[in-house]
């Protein structure tokens, strides 16, 4: 505790990080602040109480998940009401896409920082049209007392309405998605994650106040927990964030020699270093494109009647939820690894600096070597998300709690939250190391090796 406090403060006497921490601050601030100014048209009143009605309810519906994601913004439907997930969606077709066409492939490792910027400014593009779309949806979905339990939540709707509500919503998207990139650009962390991580956090406060409500005596909830409930649900907290950081953390190093090279009078390698292969390589980013991915057709069901039970079977809770949310969390921590972490280019590299792995050769064996090898440690870490993910299911089971309280005591909030502070905190140390300040963990085996 003293050693964190410690570096909180050392990382205040740098200029530059104190500047860039203080502009994070500033731009989170102004994300909170944009959560609680309501669209035109809408009766802030009715919504409240149909968004109170379903959330005290064991289910964990859509609203619930996505409510999770937008720190409460869609349940006042405030102008940043679509949070994040028209961009994270965007991203996801956008890598495929580079993935499934040849142009966009050599763009993005061929192009340089002018590829990659066009493949960001085609990720804008699509993130705009999604949230067009959106918007849409919900300005309809608005309209219709049915879907409200018969409250009124638009007193004037038409098509004066819906464009009304769409800019409003389309702008709040891409002026989050301008925020994050700024956090990324000119402050600390992930700033996508980091926006994400603040909305979740944002819940804590009334999922605190739903316990306490369960617990009271005079409490009016039907689902009434029993007593040892907290302290059950404490001790899991606990236990999810130790195995979430080991996951985190867990690292296979694969060793890495590099040979002697005299060019001229100097003398170039004759040196051994690692490469570090992550468990969890992907981070949080599976969980996000999966949770994305599953809540696009549940939300269209909800438009269509032919596709309604397939999206009711696409609800928290459900046997095909489960099956299908878990394989694309799976599936998104390989494509992502596999993305971020190209086997074939870090063995030329190698091979091009005279490095090379004990016992295999450069090259191609060198790539399918690292590449076994992170095909068999990606497969734990998988494995473990997709649990994280549907463990608040299991909660909201056993512990007979709402979805809200779930989310906060193991699953997807909980494992954001960390997995983006300790992306935080590595960005800080980075920062305090170069300046030779102490920071948040030992490093002890950079010491040994001076």
């Amino acid at each position: 505790m003293l050693r964190t406090i410690k570096a909180l403060l050392n990382s205040l006497k740098i200029p530059d990080l104190r500047q860039r921490i203080f502009f994070t601050l500033a731009l989170i601030a102004i994300y909170r602040l944009g959560c609680f100014i309501p669209i035109p048209g809408i009766n802030g009143e009715a919504l409240a109480q149909f968004f109170a009605n379903i959330t005290s309810k064991q289910g964990g519906t859509l609203f619930d998940v996505m409510d999770l994601f937008t720190g409460q913004a869609l349940s006042q439907m405030t102008i940043f009401a679509l949070g994040i997930m028209p961009y994270i969606s965007s991203s996801i077709i956008m890598q495929l896409l580079t993935v499934v066409i040849p142009s966009l492939e050599k763009l993005a490792k061929e192009g340089g920082d002018q590829g990659r910027k066009k493949i960001t400014q085609y990720t804008r593009y699509g993130t705009v049209a999604l949230a067009i779309f959106q918007s849409f949806i919900i300005s309809v979905y608005l309209e219709d007392p049915a879907h409200f339990m018969g409250l009124q939540i638009v007193a004037d709707g038409g098509l004066g309405f819906r464009l009304l509500t769409i800019i409003t919503l389309t702008s709040g998207t891409a002026f989050i998605m301008w925020l994050g990139e700024q956090i990324t650009e000119r402050g600390i962390g992930n700033g996508m994650s980091i926006l994400i991580s603040v909305g979740i956090i944002s819940r804590i406060p009334t999922a605190l106040r739903f316990v306490w409500q369960l617990l009271s005596p005079i409490s009016t909830e039907k689902s009434q927990i029993e007593p040892y409930t907290p302290i059950i649900m404490i001790c899991l907290f606990v236990l999810v964030i130790l195995f979430v950081v080991l996951i985190t953390e867990g690292q296979r190093r694969i060793p890495v020699e590099y040979a002697k090279r005299i060019v001229g009078r100097k003398v170039y390698g004759g040196h051994s270093t690692y490469i570090p292969l992550r468990v969890n390589q992907a981070g949080v980013i599976p969980i996000i494109f999966a949770q994305s991915i599953i809540l696009f057709p549940a939300t269209i069901g909800q438009f269509v009647p032919q596709l309604q039970r397939f999206a009711e079977s696409l609800m928290r809770g459900h046997l095909l939820y489960t099956v299908v949310y878990s394989l694309l969390i799976i599936f998104f921590a390989y494509f992502y690894t596999a993305v971020t972490f190209n086997t074939q280019d870090v063995a030329q590299n190698m091979k091009k600096y005279g490095g090379f792995i004990p016992g295999i050769r450069a090259g191609k064996p060198t790539a399918e070597y690292l590449d076994s090898v992170l095909t068999h440690i990606t497969l734990p870490g998988a494995i473990f998300l997709a649990i994280i993910a549907v463990f608040p299911d299991w909660i909201m089971a056993w512990l007979r709690v709402p979805y809200l309280v779930a989310s906060f005591f193991g699953g997807t909030g909980l494992l954001i939250i960390v997995g983006v502070m300790l992306d935080t905190m590595r960005q800080i140390e980075s920062h305090l190391l170069m300046r030779h300040y102490d920071g948040f963990m030992k490093k002890g085996h950079l010491r040994g090796r001076r």
